[in-house]
């Protein structure tokens, strides 16, 4: 059946302004993003704040004029809306993903870009983007309020509709399994080759002082007991080496009482450490920030952003709150200044939300929505030398230095051997003999350099939370003139819930059943000149 790319648009009652632009997910750079315009003075445009008023290029999804049957004139808005079979969700990273996904289900499937970002941490746009997919590969739909504000409404099943189209969600499981096992993998690696180290080491050394006394006995010697006390005396370390392996059985399970490491994990752990303990307190931060910004209206003041920041002075901010920054560019927010000439931030995405019972969720997730409210003031973590526990650590450094030892005696005994050749057994130590100094002398090198960095690493942290701490006293005990400024803020602090009454267009229906009536918009726009 043929169908008629066409534009739907209303006759303005009266000469149009605006020109006419196809059905878009992305920001609309007026203040209705409809196909059709609707009248609105040219200076009201200015006081409209778009979502996004410098859209990305990359970032537009869709460009399609609306199709509509020939026959039927029926206007398929889903058709327009869906950009083929490419998963748009699979573009997005997997972490910006499930924090909106996240979002998504808190806030019931109704969010507006604001929500998200508030709930998140995330940039406006990563939210935008990430929002304008999952509503792409989900069916979801848009709803514009008569202030032009865009809502994005998921269906309860989205989730089972994004794992039927995306087969990135569905092997994503096991890259995450795939990748723990390959890191165990190196763990367990690096601790055997301790074990192997100096059994290679020992066996060598045993192998060369074997065969210097079998040269004795054939100079004049009985071979028999020769070759008896030569065996006893030297193959007394490898049972020294059993009585430690009974001693190494055992040690998971003191290991685990204490840490829950083996001894094979202990090993990396002293040499390499556990890893960064903040790993993924950024996220937290932005969570927090949002959070504090979202509970307070969208308009907050440096002091109440300080105990979350990095403040290089101790004790008060400093003046030029240049520290804020990050903040603004992070959601998008503008400094103003009130009646006082008190400097406050305003973030207006935060100021428009989807959901009526937005403060008294807030109350009731004190402790569990972000700790936004709970925390009063971010901490990072300090580094730790080693999770492991005393008596490990002791039997790593033992073995170590066990280690070491048989190393520099058998390059020793090595370099004695100088003009002979050797072959079998000892061809191949010589030929991996560098690899055990390196191994041997990196066991103790690695950790002392660690060490030493840690020191500092602790040191520029405690100082950072000392200063976070001395900021969130001073907001807990704040003087007249800061209680004035706080008191601003929240006077200029506005929260507008999007109702489906605030509700005029919606994707999720046919245009041609969306009543849409020129009446009542001649009657707006009066009601705005009369105002002016």
């Amino acid at each position: 059946m043929s169908t008629i790319s066409f534009f739907l648009s209303l006759p303005p009652p009266h000469p149009p302004f605006l020109p006419l632009k196809p059905l878009s997910l992305h920001p609309y750079p007026y203040p209705y993003p409809y196909p059709f315009p609707f009248p609105s003075p040219h200076h009201r445009l200015s006081s409209l704040r778009p979502q996004n008023p410098n859209p990305n290029p990359s970032s537009l999804l869709f460009r399609r004029p609306i199709k509509a049957s020939a026959t039927g004139l029926g206007v398929d808005v889903a058709r327009a809306l869906r950009p083929g079979s490419v998963v748009e969700t699979d573009s997005i990273p997997a972490d910006v993903r499930k924090r909106t996904m996240e979002a998504v289900d808190w806030f019931g499937g109704r969010v507006t870009i604001g929500d998200v970002a508030g709930r998140t941490g995330l940039k406006l746009a990563e939210a935008q983007r990430a929002l304008q997919a999952l509503a792409a590969d989900t069916n979801g739909f848009l709803e514009v309020s008569n202030d032009g504000d865009v809502l994005y409404v998921f269906p309860k099943d989205y989730r089972g509709k994004l794992a039927s189209k995306s087969f990135r969600l569905k092997v994503e499981p096991w890259i995450e399994k795939a990748k723990s096992a390959a890191e165990y993998l190196i763990r367990f690696l690096f601790g055997t080759t301790l074990i192997a180290s100096i059994v290679i080491v020992f066996t060598a050394i045993i192998v060369i002082m074997a065969s210097g006394k079998s040269d004795d006995d054939n100079r004049g010697r009985r071979g028999g007991r020769s070759n008896d006390s030569g065996v006893s005396f030297f193959f007394s370390p490898s049972s020294g080496f059993r009585s430690w392996d009974l001693f190494y059985g055992q040690s998971p399970q003191r290991q685990e009482k204490e840490e829950g490491m083996n001894f094979i994990e202990s090993v990396f752990s002293f040499v390499f450490g556990d890893g960064d303990p903040n790993r993924g307190i950024e996220e937290k931060r932005w969570k927090l920030i949002g959070g504090i910004i979202a509970s307070n209206g969208g308009v907050v003041t440096s002091e109440e952003l300080a105990p979350y920041l990095d403040v290089d002075t101790a004790g008060e901010p400093k003046a030029d709150e240049s520290y804020i920054l990050p903040v603004l560019l992070q959601f998008n927010g503008e400094p103003e200044v009130d009646e006082q000439g008190n400097v406050l931030y305003r973030f207006p995405s935060f100021q428009r939300t989807a959901v009526s019972e937005w403060g008294s969720k807030l109350k009731n997730a004190t402790s569990t929505w972000n700790g936004a409210v709970a925390e009063t003031v971010f901490q990072e973590k300090k580094w730790k030398f080693s999770k492991t526990g005393i008596a490990e650590r002791a039997m790593v450094i033992g073995l170590g230095g066990l280690n070491l030892f048989g190393v520099v005696f058998l390059g020793a005994l090595l370099r004695d051997m100088s003009g002979v050749t050797p072959n079998g057994f000892l061809k191949f130590v010589v030929n991996v003999f560098p690899l055990l100094q390196v191994y041997a002398s990196s066991f103790f090198a690695i950790p002392l350099v660690r060490s030493l960095s840690i020191l500092k690493t602790n040191y520029e942290i405690d100082k950072r939370n000392r200063a976070r701490e001395q900021c969130a006293q001073a907001l807990q005990r704040p003087g007249a003139s800061l209680k004035l400024k706080l008191q601003s803020a929240r006077d200029m602090s506005k929260k507008t819930v999007i109702g489906q009454d605030k509700i005029i267009y919606s994707s999720g229906k046919d245009l041609l059943e969306q009543d849409y009536d020129a009446r009542e918009w001649e009657r707006k726009l009066r009601e705005i000149k009369k105002s002016d």
